[in-house]
């Protein structure tokens, strides 16, 4: 081995390994208003009114979440039965991010 090449592999890396484990995002926690008892309670209603299944794909036997159609973000009435439906998981997260998307699209 060369004297030139020994000293380099004596040398530190100077940026160490990247630590990932404090990346991570924080679990996700719902927002007081799903909480509130007339949350629950519009939700409640609804559930008894409609087939469980989620109104978009017609999934049963599956999770079912109350969603704004409207969101509140976009100025849907946070209480109003006409503006909730009821989405599988998969459906609610792609209607969010494209929910999100459209937002995001209107401000840019």
């Amino acid at each position: 081995m060369s004297r030139k090449h020994a000293a380099l592999s004596c040398l530190r890396p100077l940026v160490g390994a990247l630590d990932t484990s404090l990346a991570r995002e924080p679990p996700k926690r719902a927002d007081n208003f799903y909480t509130s008892p007339e949350w629950r309670s519009l939700m409640a209603r609804i559930k008894r009114k409609r087939p469980d299944c989620c109104e978009r794909c017609g999934r049963t036997n599956t999770r079912l979440f109350g969603d704004h159609i409207t969101e509140l973000k976009d100025g849907g009435a946070p209480l109003e039965e006409n503006n909730v439906q009821l989405l599988c998981g998969s459906c609610h997260t792609a209607k969010t991010h494209q929910a999100r998307a459209e937002r995001y699209a209107r401000q840019y």
